[in-house]
């Protein structure tokens, strides 16, 4: 069965709020007229309507500030604008204040309900995102780990089955790859889910202090130890801990964590009470273990202990599949934690990103869309929010394959929108002005067209 939604028809003309009265209530839904923007914000306070479709040019108050109040007090409520003035400049105007989009007069029926048909699916999809983000906010599923590629679906896969074990798993990777994600999905899709997950960095304390945080120390075990304190392998117990970059862990303390892996018992410093642990270890590292075994740096013996279950994380460079969807992802995610709505990537945006090479991988992308998402003003993530260091650098050979060469002393960058400018002129002149099917020539939405006119004054 249809679903039936509340539309809230703004406009001062009688005719047209009859006429969209008609059209959505027998497509089955509620519709709910007002003739102004005063008499609009009561009616969206009292009956909150699913999405809103509102004149810009009305008398006592007009769509645009009736806009931003209903944006401030719904900001997932959608609300198209309907103009009889094709202006670029108040078009991209209404989308930066946060009109989801915005129609001419006289408009095409069909291409409206297609409009408000898809604002109400983008709703219903942030509501679900949301829905899903508060289910997993204190849990992990190894399938979380969001993938195209085919030997990363196989990880996941081996990651499912390993999480059924009680083994020791060694997880290795350059920085980036996501492994501490790996061993977290591991571990709350374990029987061990309901006990405690640790984390603790080899490599981010000096030898003395990690092996207090790992053991714990008995009251006067040495100066300024004023009270017993538990370790690590004593808080883990009924759980998992991981042992993050343990490549770093100096030699000594190696042959302690062999033993607990080894009798699953330990001592405190200055303690002589031995205490039993029931732990999983994971261990993570981006150094290669087997070659610093060869090399006398780490244990032998611990390297083959840790090493029971293998996993290892590709690098971004070598799924480049995953690029696209992973943008999307962080896109999503920082939107909505930066108050944002950004709901799209411009083509050239995703062009540059599938193009890098993201020696920081997966860490360094979600870094990258973050201060995109910061930056940017509008609802399409362009180049020109991306960092710096991400676009493309003046060509030695700067010379585009169509046989348009750059002038002298025009960057790279200068030439590919003068480019891009021309592209958009010959668009819509082939297609008679009609942006709808320009953007549609173009592979781009209208709403991105909008922003290209403006950034270019084509009018």
């Amino acid at each position: 069965m249809k679903k039936s939604y509340r539309i809230l028809i703004v406009d001062d003309e009688e005719n047209v709020r009859r006429m969209l009265t008609a059209v959505f209530t027998l497509d089955g839904h509620q519709p709910i007229c007002a003739a102004d923007g005063s008499q609009a914000l009561e009616l969206f306070k009292q009956q909150t309507p699913d999405i809103v479709l509102m004149d810009i040019r009305m008398p006592k108050l007009g769509g645009m500030e009736a806009l931003q109040i209903m944006r401030k007090a719904h900001q997932d409520t959608p609300v198209i604008l309907m103009t009889a003035y094709a202006a670029v400049e108040t078009a991209v105007e209404a989308l930066r204040l946060g009109a989801f989009d915005y129609v001419i007069k006289p408009f095409d029926l069909d291409e409206l309900k297609l409009l408000i048909n898809r604002a109400l699916q983008l709703k219903s999809m942030k509501q679900e995102i949301n829905l899903l983000h508060r289910e997993l906010s204190n849990s992990y599923q190894w399938d979380r780990i969001l993938t195209n590629s085919t030997k990363m679906m196989e990880l996941c896969r081996d990651t499912a089955k390993i999480a059924q074990s009680n083994a020791s798993v060694l997880i290795t990777g350059e920085s980036g790859t996501g492994k501490e994600l790996i061993a977290k999905a591991i571990h709350y899709n374990s029987p061990r889910a309901k006990g405690p997950f640790i984390k603790v960095n080899c490599g981010a304390l000096p030898e003395s202090l990690l092996e207090s945080e790992l053991f714990g120390h008995e009251k006067g075990a040495f100066t300024g130890a004023l009270m017993q304190r538990q370790g690590l392998f004593e808080r883990a117990n009924q759980g998992t801990l991981l042992l993050d970059e343990v490549g770093e862990m100096p030699h000594n303390l190696q042959v302690k964590l062999l033993r607990v892996l080894q009798e699953r018992e330990f001592e405190r410093l200055g303690g002589s009470q031995t205490i039993k642990t029931d732990i999983r270890l994971i261990a993570a590292t981006n150094r290669n273990l087997a070659a610093m075994v060869e090399q006398g740096a780490f244990r032998q013996d611990l390297f083959y202990r840790l090493n029971v279950m293998h996993l290892s994380p590709l690098p971004l460079r070598e799924r480049p599949e995953d690029i696209s969807l992973l943008a999307q992802h962080f896109l999503q995610k920082f939107s909505a934690e930066n108050g944002k709505e950004m709901i799209e990537l411009d083509a050239s945006t995703l062009a540059i990103l599938e193009s890098y090479s993201w020696p920081g991988n997966v860490r360094e992308l979600a870094n990258a869309i973050e201060r995109a998402v910061i930056m940017s003003t509008g609802f399409i993530m362009f180049p020109d929010d991306l960092p710096e260091h991400l676009l493309p650098q003046q060509s030695t050979q700067p010379t585009f394959d169509s046989g348009h060469t750059l002038e002298n002393g025009q960057s790279l960058k200068e030439s590919i929108k003068a480019y891009e400018r021309t592209l958009i002129c010959t668009a819509l002149t082939n297609n008679h002005g009609n942006r709808v099917q320009t953007a549609r020539a173009l592979g781009i939405s209208r709403r991105a067209l909008l922003y290209k006119l403006q950034e270019y004054y084509i009018d």
